[in-house]
């Protein structure tokens, strides 16, 4: 301090606090020539001491005119140091850097527009300090002060060109330090940080785009930012980004997919487009880097297929199909199972063209690697069978396909068939809207006569007897009417006369014997007319309600499709009888005396009425003399079938019985009590109405 005080006058010192900041700089520059001669005598010993005293007693003083003097007095000093001035930096920066936050906004502009005048004479010398020089540009370009920000854009400036022309500039300390302040949302700091990252990757010898992933997610944050500015310099300097991308062979593309998949999902939508538009030049251009990303990948890509903003459709929807090209195998890295789960979690979108792509990429993982999935299958079968009750036909056909993938090994279809009876048990408005396109498109996809043989070996042993009816009816009315199974119903009518045929008959017959009226358009349809008389008159303890009416009337009206035409061409006395007693039916109640019995008791022995007495109708439909009593006819025991056909008939009367006395015993003793006039009845032929004929379903429901 002496030292420096012999060689630094004291009205110097004094001028050099003073309010004017005339006197400061006169003052300034007296210090600026004692420090030159100084540094010409080589004597640094007092050129230290003079810095220690400005530093101490001036810029570190309470008293802002001493601080603003102190401040133009080392820029003085380093003036008159001029090319010796690096050996004192260590000693001149820091306190100017210390006045950047002092509280003072003059103090931090002259802070400032000392540092300028510094760089300017040390150039390249004081880059040692650029991590805290830019820390506190960064913090100074967000000031509440125009006139600093203003000061500080100029040194701004000048240390950008300081940078650009320096050797000794380290990129690996300052990403560290950049990745930090990436997390700003000051609009002047955004501004101030993507300045500095466009002006670093313009230089030839600083490898910005090697550190890319650690400040690439801040870029795309300010691609949503309030300023329009702001978002047109963050989206210029990604565009550039790119383009250096796609002409450089070395890329960190997995690091930076991790980023771009979680801003692909952003609500703003100009960064899911950019983001998205990345994620497509990385499919093209990534290689085998990216097969371990596959699955962030496709799960940001999925969802964006069915965003509102068609660019990114159509940007999505390229994506995928780029993905989706690019064959990788597992020993490759390519995570089967987490693609899996991926197109699993995306089946329960709430957009059909995302639900759509899920499927066609596990029927793509199916070709490629049935082994792997099928290994998985467990942890997406369930996702699939609730698929089929999915809103779009279009989603539960590609459904249907997979299914028809998997099952494929006889194990899988099983589990499939069964599955599938299971949740047509749960959900009655599945079958009944959905039934009729899944049995079609199965019967398509897996071999319309293994599928039919499956549901009839599983429904034949259905402990829940309503159910098992419903199905039935359900299944017998596709057999009748779909074209998808003419091929079906061909073989049904060479049950007589073809092998293939009758094990047909006799395996669909068990399951079959659930609904009469199922039974009945069974053998009419094998042309075993003899035994469908013989059915209809077993059917003397049968209760006539109005679900039997309706069945009854849908198999009349049956008979009168294109379906039965051979059997109506036929002419046969069988036929003729069977299609007239059936339409003489009473459509009144059958209830108490009315029903007019013939003498064995059964109303629908009328249909026999006509046959000669001592004839039988053979199996082809004619009517001949002395058949014989012989109850087999090319392998079918017709005897056993009709034995098979009344047990479980008596199983569904004995069922409906015991529902009945159920609902009885719950019926309140108010109620049993009540007289019998006030009880209302509805009518007779309103009960045993059928339904309107004139209903109608939608595609691929149906009219149980």
């Amino acid at each position: 301090m002496a030292d420096a005080l012999s060689v630094v006058p004291a009205s110097v010192l004094r001028n050099l606090s003073d309010k004017l900041y005339e006197k400061r700089k006169n003052a300034a520059l007296e210090v600026e020539g004692i420090v030159k001669q100084l540094a010409a005598a080589g004597d640094h010993d007092k050129i230290s001491a003079v810095i220690n005293l400005l530093t101490t007693e001036f810029t570190y003083s309470p008293q802002a005119n001493h601080r603003k003097g102190g401040l133009i007095g080392l820029a003085a000093a380093t003036v008159g140091l001029t090319t010796e001035a690096a050996q004192h930096l260590e000693q001149i920066v820091p306190p100017v850097l210390n006045s950047f936050s002092d509280q003072d906004s003059r103090v931090r502009y002259y802070a400032c527009e000392a540092l300028y005048n510094i760089a300017k004479v040390v150039r390249g010398d004081f880059i040692v300090f650029f991590n805290q020089i830019f820390d506190a540009l960064c913090k100074l370009s967000a000031d509440s002060d125009a006139n600093v920000q203003s000061a500080a854009h100029l040194l701004d400036r000048l240390v950008k060109d300081i940078v650009t022309e320096s050797d000794q500039f380290s990129i690996e300390e300052f990403i560290p330090l950049l990745r930090e302040r990436m997390n700003v949302l000051n609009p002047y700091v955004r501004q101030f940080l993507v300045g500095w990252i466009t002006v670093l990757d313009s230089v030839p010898d600083i490898d910005m785009l090697g550190f890319l992933p650690d400040f690439l997610d801040g870029l795309f944050n300010m691609l949503s930012d309030s300023s329009h500015e702001i978002r047109q310099q963050a989206d210029s300097a990604l565009s550039e980004f790119l383009q250096e991308i796609k002409n450089s062979p070395s890329v960190d593309y997995g690091r930076m997919a991790e980023i771009l998949v979680q801003r692909a999902a952003s609500p703003d939508e100009f960064t899911r487009l950019t983001a998205i538009t990345w994620i497509n030049e990385f499919v093209k251009l990534g290689g085998d880097q990216l097969v371990p990303y596959y699955a962030d990948i496709l799960g940001a890509i999925l969802p964006c297929i069915s965003d509102k903003e068609e660019k990114i459709r159509v940007v999505a929807r390229e994506t995928n199909e780029e993905l989706r090209a690019i064959k990788a195998d597992p020993a490759e890295g390519f995570d089967v199972k987490a693609i899996l789960s991926i197109a699993r979690s995306q089946l329960s979108s709430e957009w059909e063209a995302t639900r759509i792509e899920a499927l066609h990429w596990i029927s793509t993982l199916l070709n490629r690697h049935r082994a792997e999935v099928l290994s998985f299958l467990n942890d997406i079968f369930d996702t699939l069978l609730k698929a089929l009750s999915d809103p779009s036909d279009e989603v539960v056909l590609l459904v249907l396909e997979v299914h028809a993938c998997i099952a494929k090994d006889p194990q899988h279809f099983r589990q499939l068939v069964v599955f599938l009876v299971h949740n047509f048990r749960i959900d009655n408005s599945l079958l009944e809207k959905r039934g009729a396109l899944i049995i079609r498109r199965l019967c398509v996809l897996l071999d319309a006569e293994r599928v039919y043989r499956e549901l009839s070996t599983i429904l034949e042993g259905e402990a829940d007897l309503d159910f098992a009816s419903i199905m039935v009816q359900a299944l017998n009315l596709i057999l009748l009417t779909s074209s998808e199974l003419a091929e079906l119903r061909q073989l049904l009518k060479q049950s007589l006369v073809n092998p293939a045929g009758k094990d047909l008959f006799v395996s669909l017959y068990a399951s079959w014997c659930h609904s009469p009226m199922a039974i009945i358009s069974l053998c009419l349809l094998a042309q075993t007319y003899q035994h469908a008389s013989v059915v209809i008159q077993s059917l003397v303890e049968e209760d006539i309600n109005v679900k039997f009416l309706v069945q009854l009337d849908k198999l009349i009206r049956l008979l009168e499709t294109p379906i039965f035409a051979y059997l109506r061409l036929q002419q046969s006395a069988a036929f003729k009888i069977l299609r007239t007693r059936l339409k003489t039916v009473p459509s009144y109640s059958f209830n108490g005396d009315q029903i007019k019995r013939t003498s064995s008791g059964n109303p629908y022995s009328q249909i026999l009425h006509h046959i000669p007495s001592g004839s039988q109708i053979s199996e082809d439909g004619d009517v001949n003399q002395d058949v014989g009593n012989s109850s087999l006819h090319n392998g079918i025991n017709f005897g056993l079938r009709l034995q098979q056909f009344e047990q479980i008939q008596h199983q569904h009367r004995m069922h409906v019985k015991a529902q009945i006395q159920s609902r009885n015993s719950s019926t309140s003793l108010k109620e049993i009590q009540r007289p019998e006039d006030t009880r209302r009845q509805p009518p007779a032929a309103e009960m045993n109405r059928p339904p309107s004929r004139s209903s109608r379903r939608g595609p691929g429901q149906l009219q149980l």
